[in-house]
Parts: C-alpha cells; structure tokens; sequence
C-alpha cells in the first residue's frame, strides 16, 4: 500500500479533551479521523475501518456508539449479496 506520512504538533489538553492518551495518540487520531470521514460520506466503511487500523466489528461498534449510521444503501446490500453468491454461500 502506498502512504504518506504526516506529522503534526497537537497541543497535549486537546488529547486529554478529546479523550486520547498521549502514549496512544496516533491511533487515537486515526480512528477519529476515520470516524468523521465515514460519518461525511467522504470515506466509505471499508476504507473508513482500514484508516482506523481496527476490525469491521470494532469499528462498527464505535461508530453505534457515536450514534454515526452505517448508510447501508441497496446497493450495498446488492453487493454484499454478490459477495455472498460469489463466495458460494
């Protein structure tokens, strides 16, 4: 996968007002800006739980829990369906 590196300087009392430890920081980014693109239809819930570095599950769960729906469309649904056709199951 190719990835681009970004470093920025974040003030410690916004980690701590954004409930993210510090010894943690970086993932504790990732996963709110994984969070808020999937939130504005920006990221998609794949790609979404791929920027968080966590599981569907886990992600799913987060996501409920911030009460963020999970836009699942009929077209989702329809490809899910072939997913499942394809898989012979």
């Amino acid at each position: 996968m190719d990835t681009v590196t970004i470093t920025m300087d974040i003030p410690k009392d916004m980690l701590l007002a954004a409930d993210i430890p510090t010894s943690n920081a970086q993932a504790g980014i990732r996963k709110y800006l994984a969070l808020y693109m999937f939130k504005e239809r920006i990221l998609s819930f794949g790609k979404a739980t791929e920027l968080s570095g966590m599981d569907k599950l886990t992600f799913m769960e987060l996501a409920g829990s911030k009460r963020i729906p999970l836009n699942y469309d009929v077209n989702a649904y329809h490809e899910d369906l072939k997913t499942i056709e394809d898989l012979g199951l």
